[in-house]
């Protein structure tokens, strides 16, 4: 069955929103049992590195389609997916730390995440379809 236009934007954004609950509710989790200094700096990176490896396999399989050639191949795909990420979650991160310092509220912040989630993955969509996931024929 051919992919659409339509079907990988419904897929990603599945895709994108349950990363989301899983970066949130990691976030929730990490300050709920951390209240230490940089709790917040620290539950930002935790959320972020939580939903990583299983964003890299569903969108390589179901909005790519993309099969790696061996092993040490698909480590260097989720190198590259996760250099192309250091861009995407710095949006994330500055947006969500911006509604932090702007708003001071953990509701806000994660007002904020959502929002610089959404944009990040948009431009990290643009990103892999043009440097990761390319076929090398």
């Amino acid at each position: 069955m051919a992919k659409t236009s339509v079907s990988i934007a419904v897929f990603y954004t599945l895709f994108a929103a349950f990363s989301t609950a899983i970066n949130i509710g990691t976030q929730m989790l990490s300050i709920w049992s951390y209240k230490g200094p940089y709790a917040v700096e620290v539950s930002i990176f935790i959320g972020t590195a939580a939903g990583l490896p299983l964003r890299y396999l569903l969108e390589k399989r179901y909005i790519f389609a993309f099969k790696s050639n061996n092993i040490a191949h698909d480590g260097q795909l989720f190198v590259l997916y996760g250099f192309m990420g250091v861009f995407t979650t710095a949006i994330f991160w500055g947006v969500e730390y911006t509604f932090h310092l702007i708003f001071a509220t953990d509701t806000m912040r994660y007002v904020g995440g959502v929002i610089g989630l959404a944009i990040g993955f948009y431009v990290k969509y643009q990103l892999d379809k043009k440097y990761v996931f390319v076929s090398g024929d």
